[in-house]
């Protein structure tokens, strides 16, 4: 299967950038099957929740060193489901909640 865009049998839900100096960057998957999509995994914000295996450091810093889950080619779906927690956390309020925030000294945006 080609990996880049523009060619014949191009998968929008799969890429990979051998030229990376860290490819693979992560064990446990592979190398033929090894999505760089996710480069910067979407779902860090979610914590323990994200579905990888995810641990933390003695200072309470989230380390993704052991995870594989959003560069197995097979995750790229659970993947977009969970996103949409992070899009969820990120949300607008509704707008009644954005006028209490105006009234308590938030900026309301």
């Amino acid at each position: 299967m080609e990996t880049h865009p523009g060619k014949k049998g191009w998968d929008s839900t799969f890429f990979q950038n051998r030229d990376c100096p860290w490819f693979p960057c992560h064990a446990g998957v592979g190398e033929d099957t090894f999505n760089c999509l996710f480069c910067y995994c979407p779902l860090y914000a979610l914590g323990e929740s994200c579905g990888g295996d995810c641990t933390y450091t003695a200072k309470g810093i989230k380390s993704c060193m052991e995870c594989a889950f959003p560069h197995k080619k097979e995750n790229y779906g659970e993947v977009l489901r969970r996103a949409r927690a992070v899009l969820d956390m990120a949300a607008r309020p509704p707008r009644e909640d954005r006028e209490d925030s105006r009234e308590r000294g938030g900026n309301g945006v």
